[in-house]
């Protein structure tokens, strides 16, 4: 772990915001999906959720240019289901979605806790989600197609999103909790031995303030133990 790469760990989960989430509605190319996650790592999002059809969520690996290692990706049952939780956590959910009271996207406040759901490629937003989302919004259109592709209409909503929060100073100080902070920290500077603990159950041992491990013999006399 070299300092550079340490000081960019940690200045990335000092910008995350936790406030902030994409849910995608049964978007089913894996490329969109990919960009998408890829777009919410790029504007500080560190979740996004997922209703995925078989709950298998797939990863399109020259989209996603590795950013599924740094965003959680939560997959739900049903459309129901997902905004339901988000609602209970607190979310305001808005759907990027054409109807009569939808508002230009630009005009709504991101500062809010916030799920952004992004409909499937040609079907859009279903009926059932619509009547269950807190807003609708739009991005006016000034040419003679009608829409963007689903993972570029949400990178614009997240630009919009990150724009206010950048403004209104959400990003000067740390906003996931020390308990998230440290798990991330720890995955993000130690995959393997993340993967290794997780298979065997293993509670991750401490960091020091360089990344690595703080007593990597202690690390290992355990590993032995449980041999």
């Amino acid at each position: 772990m070299t300092p550079d790469r340490l000081e960019k760990i940690q200045r990335t989960l000092n910008l995350r915001q936790p406030d902030l989430t994409v849910l995608t509605d049964e978007v089913q190319k894996d490329r969109n999906l990919s960009a998408i996650v890829r777009s919410a790592d790029a504007f500080a999002i560190p979740k996004v959720h997922c209703v995925w059809e078989g709950g298998i969520y797939h990863v399109a690996r020259n989209q996603a240019a590795g950013a599924g290692t740094w965003v959680d990706v939560i997959t739900h049952s049903s459309i129901t289901a997902a905004i339901g939780d988000l609602k209970d956590q607190g979310f305001r959910v808005c759907a990027a979605h054409f109807t009569e009271r939808a508002v230009d996207y630009r005009t709504y406040d991101f500062t809010q806790p916030t799920a952004i759901l992004l409909g499937a490629e040609r079907e859009g937003v279903s009926e059932e989600a619509a009547a269950l989302c807190d807003e609708h919004l739009i991005i006016p259109m000034l040419g003679m197609t009608q829409s963007f592709n689903v993972s570029v209409a949400g990178a614009l909503i997240l630009s919009e999103a990150a724009r206010q929060r950048q403004q209104a100073g959400m990003f000067a100080q740390r906003r996931i909790d020390d308990d998230e902070y440290q798990r991330l920290l720890f995955e993000w500077c130690q995959p393997q031995i993340t993967a290794f603990c997780q298979e065997r159950g293993l509670p991750y041992p401490a960091l020091g303030e360089d990344g690595e491990l703080a007593d990597p013999q202690g690390f290992s006399a355990l590993v032995n133990g449980q041999r």
